[in-house]
This record gives C-alpha cells, sequence and structure tokens, in this order.
C-alpha cells in the first residue's frame, strides 16, 4: 500500500463512526476551513525561512486538509480523493496545449494568453450550465487575503481592457484616494464610516500601483512586517543596552533608538 493510500485508509479510520477520534468525527467541511488556511499560512511561513525539514512537514499538514475534505466528501456521496485528483490532472492537461497537444507556445507570454483564454471558456461553460450571466470576475475567492483578491480582481478588469498602460496615472489615483482621505479626515462631521471607506479606497489603488509595478503587494506586505519587526525589536536592543525599557521612555526616545535600529539593519550583511 502507497503511503497515499495509508494515508487515505488512516482518515478513514479516523471518521469512522464507532471506533474513530470524536474531533474527527465531529468536524465538517466549514470548522475545517480556519485550520486549512492556517496551515497555507504555516507553509509559505517555512518557505520564507527556508527551513525545509518544516516545509516538508507543513506540506504533510496541508496535504492532509484536502484529505479531511475528501473523506467528508465521500461519506456525503459527493466525490472522494480519486475525484479530486482527476479533476486537477485533467484540468491540468487541458490548460497545457503546448505541452500535451501539440500546440507550441513560442514564449512565456504566449502561454499565459493561451491559458487564460482556456480559463475564460471554462468560466463561460460553468455559467452556461449554471444559467446565470457570465462576468470577467467570476471565480475569484471570497476567501482571498484583501490584497491579493483586490489583485485578482484589477488583473481580470485588465484583460478586458479597464486598465491604464503605464504606472504614472495609477500614482496619481493614489494621490487622489490619499488626498480624498484627508478630507475626509478634516470634515467637520467626522464619519468613521467615511473614513473607512476611503481607507478602503487608497489601499485599493496602492494595491494596483503594486500590480503595476509587478510586485505582488500581499508579499510585499509580508516582506514589511518582517522588516519593521526585526528593526522594532532592534529597538528593543538597543535600549536594552542603556538599561531602558520602551514601557518607560517617550516616544522622541523610542524614535531615536529605531533610527538607530534602522541603521544597524542596513549596515548588516545581505
Amino acid at each position: 500500500m502507497s503511503a497515499m493510500s495509508d494515508l487515505i485508509a488512516l482518515m478513514a479510520q479516523l471518521r469512522d463512526p464507532v471506533n474513530g477520534c470524536p474531533w474527527d468525527r465531529r468536524q465538517t467541511f466549514k470548522s475545517i476551513v480556519p485550520h486549512t488556511l492556517e496551515e497555507a499560512y504555516e507553509v509559505a511561513d517555512a518557505i520564507e525561512r527556508g527551513d525545509y525539514s518544516a516545509l516538508r512537514d507543513e506540506l504533510g499538514d496541508l496535504l492532509f486538509q484536502v484529505v479531511f475534505y475528501a473523506r467528508i466528501a465521500e461519506e456525503r456521496g459527493e466525490f472522494g480523493f480519486e475525484a479530486i485528483a482527476q479533476g486537477i490532472h485533467d484540468k491540468l492537461v487541458r490548460r497545457h496545449p503546448h505541452v500535451f497537444a501539440d500546440q507550441p507556445a513560442h514564449d512565456e507570454s504566449a502561454q499565459r494568453a493561451t491559458w487564460e483564454a482556456i480559463k475564460a471558456e471554462e468560466r463561460a461553460a460553468k455559467a452556461a450550465s449554471d444559467s446565470a450571466p457570465v462576468s470577467a470576475l467570476d471565480d475569484v475567492p471570497l476567501g482571498l487575503p484583501a490584497l491579493t483578491r483586490a489583485r485578482k480582481l484589477q488583473g481580470r478588469a485588465a484583460r478586458v481592457g479597464f486598465d491604464w498602460n503605464t504606472p504614472a496615472p495609477v500614482v496619481a489615483k493614489v494621490h487622489e484616494e490619499l488626498a480624498e482621505l484627508e478630507e475626509a479626515m478634516t470634515a467637520d462631521a467626522c464619519d468613521q464610516s467615511h473614513i473607512a471607506e476611503e481607507m478602503g479606497d487608497l489601499l485599493f489603488a496602492c494595491t494596483n500601483l503594486a500590480r503595476h509595478l509587478g510586485v505582488d503587494p500581499e508579499q510585499a506586505l509580508r516582506d514589511g512586517n518582517r522588516k519593521f519587526e526585526r528593526r522594532f525589536r532592534g529597538l528593543e536592543a538597543v535600549l536594552g543596552e542603556a538599561g531602558e525599557t520602551a514601557e518607560a521612555v517617550g516616544f522622541e526616545r523610542l524614535e531615536a533608538a529605531y533610527q538607530t535600529a534602522k541603521a544597524n539593519d542596513q549596515s548588516r550583511p545581505a
């Protein structure tokens, strides 16, 4: 028996209504979604840290989530793991005609265009079967992180021509949205919902700028978070060397310590 078959059999045993695990038996599609998202982020974390031993383990945890969903679906008479594997196999063959159907793509750009055309055909076929109107924005998952979903929505709109050709007007849009946020902040009747709306517009515009610059906004913010965390820990170290704590000093001292930590960070070997 293969390792994959062993894992599928183990999942069935965990879900056994008589001798299985009470926690595993209690789970539903909806209840394990948070665990799936957590495992996906742990995969990303292991990759960012370059910890390949941890990556192997985290990929196993993520695979187990797929097996878990498959088992619940099989119990409901919907589908099983084999159908999941067959479905993704067939989809990848269909979307790679330059590999499997003797339709050569001369470069990556041409291959990408073919991929998107096939996906558009799939969306149209699905909409026809559902008797629903077709939109370029169909199938962009609601559960994606907001920055990632914004980038995908903007990319979908761009494919049908709703986009600027250069980053310059996007930069202007960022300035426009920032000005509208500042106006909302200084209005006589400070409306928190209006401020939140303008903040959302600004973040959406910044995401669009990142897309035009070829930057993944989600990854850029993750990198920014990591940089801030590293430098703030450096700030704490600077204060510690002086016998001080962050809680006991004022903002000006904290800012000075942060600038020292920032200078130390910038001078460290790459």
